[in-house]
């Protein structure tokens, strides 16, 4: 299947294309409309500056918007799901395909960097099989959803974080899934199972 990463000059998107092509999919890195709109799946991912990924984003910003207006799937992955949120305290404006803020993280340790133990708040597609594995952040800013029932798992860092969302055709993680071994390889087969069925 035909899988698209936004390219909005930054991010680590080579390895997350090696992590989808292992799971089976074709992917492609991209800053063309006619492929965003076009493709499968999309896929905002990186790491970096919320407020230049955002800018960054160009005109793809209304394609991923009118992806989810025509119930055809994006999905976000660090700084890509903290995108698909309304406004950032990092600065900028998301995508706004769901409702929330993005919040500076309030524990003794930011940025967080390491691996935590998801635990699920609900069932999940894109994390089926998941409930309890240890996967990787990297992060200093975390969302927080006006509705409580897009979360789908927490992690424990010093509180409570959102770790992964879900509701329709828009999904996300906080965490690498290319850097967190064979739980982040489920996740990645998980999401374009989802991708298929959205």
């Amino acid at each position: 299947m035909k899988v698209v990463l936004a390219d909005y000059g930054a991010g680590n998107l080579r390895s997350v294309c090696s992590g989808l092509a292992r799971a089976g999919a074709e992917p492609v890195v991209t800053s063309d409309p006619a492929e965003v709109a076009a493709a499968s799946l999309a896929i905002v991912a990186g790491v970096g500056h919320s407020a230049r990924a955002a800018a960054g984003l160009g005109p793809l910003a209304d394609v991923l918007r009118e992806r989810v207006a025509g119930g055809r799937p994006v999905f976000g992955i660090c700084v890509g799901l903290q995108l698909l949120f309304e406004q950032s305290d990092e600065g900028g404006e998301g995508l706004g395909l769901l409702a929330g803020r993005v919040r500076r993280l309030e524990a003794p340790t930011v940025p967080h960097m390491g691996w935590n133990e998801l635990a699920f708040t609900r069932p999940s597609r894109i994390l089926e099989g998941l409930d309890g594995a240890d996967v990787y952040f990297a992060h200093s800013y975390a969302v927080q959803p006006d509705d409580e029932k897009l979360v789908v798992a927490r992690i424990d860092h010093a509180g409570a974080v959102v770790a992964a969302v879900e509701e329709g055709v828009v999904a996300g993680v906080q965490f690498h899934p290319e850097r967190s071994g064979a739980a982040g390889a489920r996740a990645l087969e998980n999401v374009l199972q989802w991708s298929r069925s959205a």
